[in-house]
């Protein structure tokens, strides 16, 4: 079992920039492909953001791409999401999420352990 830990998020204005971190205790994270995900208060969770194992792939929802970058290190058994540019409508919970597989998953039913999320709240 993979218990992925979130830090990072905390109340920032519009434009703005915040990079979240997820890491877990277990050294296991470079094994899996991973996931960013968000949910705002009173909609579904949505994909953010995900990258394959090895970090050659990524993907990002279409409010993501340009100003949302996914990257991990191995190493460090990190996976970051750095936030530039932030939104009022990007408030919500992120959630980190392991998929035990190579390839990066766009849904959550694709991923296998989660986070207990971290709020990223933007103010206009």
């Amino acid at each position: 079992q993979v218990q992925p830990v979130e830090s990072g998020g905390g109340l920032v204005q519009a434009g703005d920039s915040l990079r979240l971190s997820c890491t877990a205790s277990e050294r296991t994270l470079s094994r899996y492909a991973m996931g960013w995900f968000r949910q705002a208060r009173g909609k579904e969770r949505e994909f953010v953001a995900g990258i394959s194992r090895s970090g050659g792939r990524t993907d990002y929802s279409d409010s993501a791409k340009g100003r949302f970058t996914i990257s991990r290190d191995n190493a460090g058994n990190t996976v970051y999401l750095q936030m530039n540019s932030l939104k009022p409508e990007d408030t919500a919970v992120y959630y980190c999420a392991v998929r035990m597989a190579s390839t990066l998953g766009l849904r959550p039913n694709e991923y296998d352990y989660w986070g207990q999320g971290t709020q990223v709240t933007v103010s206009s």
